[in-house]
């Protein structure tokens, strides 16, 4: 194993994904530090954790100077397109995300930058699914301003034992996840595989720029 070490940008710190993300990288040996950027405190505490409040994510230039110097930023935060209107997802999921990414883009031009976008993500901008059209172009823009940003695009995740932000959705479909990875091995991951593939992406990169499923749980397992 490498002695490299890394120090990571993470958001979405509130919510299922980005606690599971958080709670890997806080385990892992090889991460530094964690910087986790909310609209409101995350509750925890951690040795390796620093915490910036900033009410509009969609413009840091207020801290730019906080967030110099970091290797990686896995970009966990996002919501569902259910119930909301076309503008107010576009603006919480492209607007919000390529606002927060180009702050980071000046100041740390080289670093990787990872989107967690979904299962079906649109890479054309083009298809029937308006939410898959908007990941899509957020991905899509989010590679032209980092030469290291990656898509990654889980389907089902199992989170973590203990964890605390697991979404409602996941309780009420919970008895699928062992049908989907005994049967669909590219449906379902579990957090572990999700967070430490970021991770290994995060040292070292990654030949694909946009990582499917099977992909995660391959880089997750390996």
């Amino acid at each position: 194993m490498s002695d490299k070490k890394i120090s990571i940008v993470l958001t979405g710190a509130t919510g299922m994904v980005g606690e599971g993300v958080l709670e890997e990288c806080l385990q892992h040996a090889q991460v530094e530090w964690v910087l986790i950027i909310n609209r409101k405190p995350a509750g925890i505490s951690h040795p390796k954790l620093k915490e910036l409040i900033q009410s509009d994510l969609a413009d840091i230039s207020s801290i730019k100077e906080k967030v110099k110097g970091y290797d990686a930023c896995l970009f966990c935060l996002g919501i569902s397109s259910v119930g909301i209107s076309a503008d107010d997802y576009y603006k919480t999921t492209y607007t919000l995300t390529l606002g927060f990414a180009k702050t980071l883009a000046e100041v740390n031009p080289d670093m990787v930058f990872e989107y967690v976008s979904g299962e079906n993500t649109d890479s054309s901008e083009k298809g029937n699914s308006r939410w898959a059209r908007v990941k899509g172009k957020t991905e899509n823009d989010l590679m032209k301003l980092f030469k290291n940003a990656y898509g990654i695009r889980p389907g089902m995740i199992k989170p973590n034992k203990g964890q605390k932000r697991v979404h409602k959705l996941y309780y009420a479909f919970a008895w699928l996840y062992p049908v989907l990875k005994t049967f669909f091995k590219g449906a379902a991951s579990t957090m572990h595989q999700l967070g430490q593939a970021m991770i290994k992406i995060a040292l070292d990169g990654n030949s694909k720029k946009i990582l499917e499923v099977r992909d995660i749980n391959a880089l997750g397992e390996g």
